[in-house]
């Protein structure tokens, strides 16, 4: 029962004892009266007929007293009425049964007693005692006007009583909606929600009571943002370049072999490896300042033209060296993004020189294809001999393409059409990978969605996501793997659990969002089901995914952020969102089991995750020693080939 109702409980209580006391005392009142009534009726009567009957008593004439005596009885006010003669001889009597009638309840009549007073009365005649005459009333009349007056009291007590509940109820609820405001904070504070009550109440308690709660939220949000940025600073010394702010050499490498090496999902690419000539030398001309100016555009030049291109990975490799890997485009289109990317370049190296005549930067420009098959060092290996050779152009165009006769070439037309009939016809199957909690419990499997090549062998998701992209049909894949997925599900024993992760492109669609919630509806045990998002999917579209993440709640299934971790503008939407669980990016993790500072990073991350009771697991775990590692760090759950490598969902 909520405080407001035990308050009114409570003054209804007290009501009623005031209402019971004061309808005893005004009962009781209501009685004497009633009781002197009688009494005065009796004594009035009494004296009435003894003056009358006086003569008839002396003279013995009983035929007079009986006739007199009978025509006031029959008026029903009387119970009893005794004539006595002087020497005590009964000359008359008549009495009646003190029955009160239909008008008043037997049960109030037992309730209540009253008893009429007998009023006695002496006669005399001519100066001597003739008799005595007794009169008792009848009750009847005291019992309908004592009803009738007990009754309107109980009716009138219970519609006042009504009114007042209804009125304190009122008032009360509005005098105590600060503590309404104090529970939804409670309740926010629990789901790490920060809401602070705007209106401050004047009542003296309630208004310390509501200040100390914003107060409490205030500082709870502060040691959350503290922490937040603490560990935002600790990934930017351990895995971000001072200088430029891209992904230092170690987090750069990470990545590239995160995509290349593990995922697989990068499809035919173009590695982009950009390096200044003589560096020292050319600190020595320019000066250290416009040396680091002059990096620093080239970084900027470097981001903008990978923000254009799209899914791309960037970062240092070196002092002198970066790179940056895109989707494999059309060879001319290939060659107009470096010497687009040069002449940027050169433009801001001409400004930094404060020079007018046409100077070009000492930069040189590598380029390497590769696929899911490449690998990230040997593509990175081949755009260096790529980078010896622009170097040793007599002709200066300095940028080189490296070579070999196992380079992709452009997806042609049948391929786009093979990729375009599968998607378009849902012939897609699905291989699931399990997710091993810290007690060694399957907690789910993550599904991955694959196609048919031409020859009916099964490919990799680099081979036809981009041609999916370019085609437009990322959405209808989407579509296909929920289908199949439920399809599973609603098949698979009851303990079997799937975790399908969507394209940007599909939850950015508020078509395939209610689409999606629709078909989940139909879904029996919709907890067995995970939708998993990237971290920058997520970021990307923050209000839509909110909606879809508070939908999906109601429904009962499960929502994750993928490759957390990596994304520049940090996790502060985590208490927002809150997600049951966090993947940590797998290129966070791959020296997790040797490098103290990925320990450390990925710790602060767990413990954030778990201050916001949300379940942390690590992506690509590999070896028994980044899982001892992790379970010290006390991972949730752990996912990769040390566990086995996906296999088709049957």
């Amino acid at each position: 029962m909520s405080l407001v109702n035990q308050l009114i409980a409570a003054i209804l209580v007290a009501m009623m004892g005031l209402a019971g006391g004061t309808i005893y005392i005004a009962s009781d009142s209501s009685k004497r009266m009633l009781t002197n009534q009688l009494e005065s009726h009796a004594l009035d009567t009494a004296t009435h007929l003894g003056l009358y009957l006086a003569p008839y008593i002396a003279s013995r004439d009983a035929a007079t007293v009986e006739t007199t005596i009978n025509a006031i009885f029959d008026s029903g006010f009387y119970q009893r009425i005794d004539v006595v003669t002087a020497d005590g001889d009964m000359l008359f009597s008549k009495s009646t049964a003190p029955v009160i009638g239909n008008t008043v309840p037997q049960w109030f009549v037992d309730l209540v007693t009253l008893t009429p007073p007998a009023m006695t009365r002496e006669v005399t005649y001519n100066w001597a005692k003739t008799g005595t005459i007794f009169v008792q009333g009848h009750p009847g009349y005291a019992y309908q006007a004592y009803w009738r007056v007990a009754k309107e009291t109980l009716v009138w007590f219970l519609f006042l009583a009504l009114v007042s509940t209804l009125a304190i109820g009122l008032v009360l609820r509005m005098i105590l909606r600060p503590l309404k405001g104090v529970e939804d904070q409670a309740i926010a504070l629990t789901r790490k929600q920060y809401i602070e009550q705007p209106r401050i109440p004047k009542t003296r308690e309630l208004r310390r009571v509501v200040e100390a709660m914003n107060q409490m939220v205030r500082q709870v949000h502060q040691m959350f943002e503290e922490q937040s940025q603490n560990i935002e600073e600790l990934r930017r010394q351990a895995y971000r370049d001072d200088l430029t702010g891209l992904p230092n050499p170690r987090a750069t490498r990470a990545q590239l072999g995160e995509r290349l090496d593990y995922r697989q999902d990068f499809g035919p690419c173009a590695l982009l490896y950009v390096h200044i000539d003589n560096l020292q030398a050319l600190n020595q001309s320019l000066g250290a300042e416009k040396t680091d100016n002059f990096i620093r555009l080239l970084a900027e030049q470097l981001n903008t033209t990978g923000i254009h291109a799209g899914d791309h990975v960037m970062g240092r490799l070196s002092g002198a060296d970066f790179a940056l890997l895109l989707k494999l485009p059309a060879p001319d289109q290939l060659q107009r993004i470096a010497n687009g990317l040069l002449s940027s370049i050169d433009q801001d190296y001409q400004q930094l020189r404060q020079s007018e005549a046409q100077t070009k930067a000492p930069v040189c420009i590598g380029i390497a294809l590769g696929n899911d098959q490449t690998g990230a060092a040997q593509l990175q290996s081949n755009a260096r001999v790529a980078i010896e050779k622009a170097q040793q152009d007599e002709n200066s165009r300095r940028v080189h393409q490296f070579q070999a006769p196992g380079d992709p070439q452009p997806i042609d037309e049948s391929w786009h059409e093979h990729v375009s009939a599968a998607i378009e016809n849902q012939q897609i199957f699905l291989q699931a990978q399990p997710v091993i909690s810290a007690d060694e419990r399957q907690l789910h499997q993550e599904v991955f969605a694959r196609i048919l090549n031409r020859d009916n062998s099964p490919c990799s998701a680099g081979d036809f996501i981009s041609v999916v992209r370019e085609l437009g049909l990322m959405t209808d894949m989407d579509r296909a793997v929920v289908n199949h997925a439920l399809h599973y599900l609603q098949q698979s024993p009851s303990d079997t659990a799937l975790a399908i992760n969507l394209s940007t492109e599909s939850v950015s669609d508020p078509g395939f969002r209610q689409w999606l919630l629709e078909r989940l509806t139909t879904l029996n045990e919709r907890a067995r089901l995970c939708v998993e998002l990237n971290e920058s999917s997520v970021l990307n579209n923050l209000a839509g995914i909110e909606g879809l993440r508070n939908a999906l709640r109601t429904l009962g299934c499960h929502f994750g952020v993928d490759n957390f971790g990596v994304h520049p503008s940090g996790f502060g939407y985590l208490y927002t969102l809150q997600p049951d669980y966090i993947k940590i990016d797998g290129s966070l993790l791959h020296d997790i089991d040797s490098n103290a500072q990925d320990q450390f990073f990925v710790s602060s991350l767990v413990s954030v995750a778990h201050s916001l009771d949300i379940a942390a697991y690590a992506e690509r775990v590999e070896r028994t020693s980044q899982l001892t590692q992790l379970l010290r760090l006390k991972i949730d759950a752990t996912q990769g080939y040390l566990h086995g490598a996906p296999k088709t969902l049957e």
